[in-house]
C-alpha cells in the first residue's frame, strides 16, 4: 500500500474508482506479470500526498546568521567555510540551498588550493595583494578586486604577496551545493574567466553619480555583468552581485526578492545596518525587524522573500557587496524582485499581482489584444516577433458596408532574421 504521510488526510478512493477505470485490454499487474517485482519495488519508494496540506512543505527556514571577519583576520592559512546544512537539513555543505560561502586566508608568502564541483566561483579581494593560478591562467588582484571562473578541472592556487593582519582575505562564492542536490558535474563551462578591477567598478559608481536622474538618489550602485549573461545581466548564468552604496544619513527603502542574498559588508561605519522582516505595514516599514549591523569584512545571511531595508546613520558612505543565487532565478523568470513603494502603490489602487515583471497595463492589454500566444509557426533562421502595422479596422456587423475603412496601427506577428545562437559552452 502507499503510504500515507502521518497528520495528512487520507482520501476515500471509492467514489473516484468509477471515474478511472483500468481499461479493458489486459491488467499489467496480474500475478502472471514477469514485471511485478519490479513494479512492487519501485511501488515502495512512492508517495502521495493531499495537495492542500503538502503544497506548501514545512522545510527549515534560511536563518539570519553572521559569518564575522575575526574569522579571516589572524590564523593560519585555511578555508572557513560558512557551512550551515545542519540549520536547513540539507546533507552536504551549504550556506544557502544552491550556493556555499567561504573565507579563504593565506597568510603572506604562501598558498593555498581551493577547488568546488561547480558551474560558476567568484572570488572579491576583502584584503591583500596576490595571484591565483588554475588551469585558465594566472591573474593578479589586489583590494576590491572581483573576479569569477567557470567550470574548472583541477584546483585553483591563490597566493598572497601582501597584506594587513598577515594575510589575505578573499570572499569565496560557488554553487557546488546545486550540483550536489542535482547530482551532477558540469560537462562545459558556460562563459570565459572574467575579472572586475576596483577601479573600474568605483569609476563606475562614480560616473553614475554624475548623471542626472528624477527625483533624490539614495542608492548608488553598480550590477556586475558578464557578455556571457546577456540577457540576465548577471555575473554568470548562477551567481548575481551588485556592489551597492549607501550615502551617509539615508535609509534606502525596503524590497524583497526570492534569491538568497550573502552580503559581504565591504566598507561600514559604526550604526550602519539592515532590517530584515516577513512582513511590512501600511507605511511600507517592516513589522518586527531583525537588525543585523554591518561588520566590514563579515558576510550576513537575507533569507529568500524576505523584506530588508538598508540604513546608513553615520557621516559615511558605506559599501556592500551581496552574493545571490539569482542569475538562475532571473534566467527561470522567477526572480521577482519588489520595491516597497511600487507595491503600496499598487494596494492603494486595489491591485495585487502575481509577479513583479516591468509590464506596463498597456502592454499587458496588448498581449491580450494579440491572445498571448505564438499565433504562427517557427522558420529556419527567423524569430518570432511583435511589430506595429497599420491594419484595416474590421467593420461592425451593423455598419455602412460602403462606408471607407478606417486604418489603425495594431501589433501583428511577423519575423525577424535570427541572430547567430551562441554555443552551449564557450570554447577557449
Amino acid at each position: 500500500m502507499v503510504a500515507i504521510e502521518e497528520g495528512l488526510t487520507r482520501i476515500n478512493s471509492a467514489p473516484y474508482e468509477a471515474l478511472l477505470p483500468r481499461p479493458d485490454s489486459p491488467a499489467p499487474l496480474m500475478k502472471g506479470d514477469p514485471n511485478k517485482a519490479t513494479v512492487d519495488k519501485w511501488s515502495k519508494t512512492a508517495d502521495i500526498f493531499e495537495y492542500g496540506a503538502a503544497a506548501n512543505p514545512d522545510m527549515a527556514p534560511i536563518p539570519v546568521l553572521v559569518h564575522p571577519p575575526s574569522l579571516h583576520e589572524e590564523g593560519e592559512t585555511r578555508i572557513i567555510p560558512f557551512d550551515i546544512n545542519d540549520c536547513l537539513d540539507i546533507e552536504t555543505a551549504c550556506t544557502s540551498p544552491n550556493l556555499m560561502a567561504s573565507f579563504v586566508r593565506v597568510r603572506v608568502g604562501e598558498s593555498i588550493e581551493t577547488k568546488a564541483n561547480a558551474t560558476s566561483q567568484a572570488f572579491y579581494v576583502i584584503r591583500g595583494t596576490g595571484s591565483t593560478s588554475s588551469e585558465h591562467g594566472t591573474v593578479s588582484w589586489g583590494d576590491g578586486d572581483l573576479f569569477v571562473v567557470p567550470v574548472t578541472e583541477g584546483a585553483l592556487k591563490h597566493t598572497c604577496k601582501e597584506a594587513e593582519k598577515g594575510g589575505a582575505a578573499l570572499y569565496w562564492i560557488h554553487d557546488e551545493p546545486l550540483m550536489d542536490y542535482l547530482g551532477v558535474k558540469p560537462n562545459g563551462k558556460k562563459f570565459e574567466p572574467t575579472f572586475f578591477s576596483r577601479e573600474k567598478m568605483l569609476a563606475q559608481v562614480q560616473e553614475i553619480s554624475h548623471q542626472q536622474t528624477e527625483g533624490e538618489r539614495n542608492r548608488l550602485g553598480v550590477l556586475l555583468g558578464n557578455k556571457a549573461c546577456d540577457q540576465t545581466k548577471t555575473l554568470t548564468h548562477v551567481l548575481w552581485s551588485l556592489l551597492n552604496s549607501i550615502p551617509a544619513k539615508t535609509v534606502q527603502r525596503p524590497h524583497r526578492h526570492n534569491s538568497v542574498a550573502l552580503d559581504l559588508a565591504v566598507a561600514a561605519s559604526p550604526n550602519v545596518y539592515t532590517l530584515m522582516g516577513k512582513e511590512i505595514d501600511a507605511n511600507g516599514d517592516i513589522i518586527d525587524p531583525i537588525r543585523c549591523d554591518w561588520t566590514p569584512g563579515g558576510v550576513f545571511i537575507t533569507p529568500p522573500g524576505w523584506w530588508h531595508s538598508h540604513h546608513n546613520e553615520s557621516d559615511e558612505v558605506a559599501w556592500v557587496l551581496p552574493m545571490q543565487d539569482a542569475g538562475l532565478y532571473t534566467h527561470q523568470r522567477t526572480l521577482d524582485i519588489r520595491f516597497v513603494d511600487d507595491e503600496l502603490e499598487l494596494h492603494k489602487a486595489g491591485k495585487i499581482r502575481g509577479s513583479a515583471f516591468a509590464v506596463t497595463n498597456k502592454q499587458y492589454m496588448h498581449m491580450v489584444e494579440c491572445g498571448a500566444t505564438v499565433p504562427h509557426t517557427r522558420v529556419a533562421g527567423m524569430k518570432r516577433v511583435w511589430s506595429m502595422q497599420e491594419v484595416e479596422e474590421v467593420p461592425s456587423s451593423s455598419g455602412d458596408a460602403a462606408a471607407p475603412k478606417k486604418k489603425t496601427v495594431k501589433k501583428v506577428a511577423s519575423y525577424s532574421k535570427l541572430p547567430a545562437m551562441k554555443a552551449s559552452s564557450v570554447e577557449p
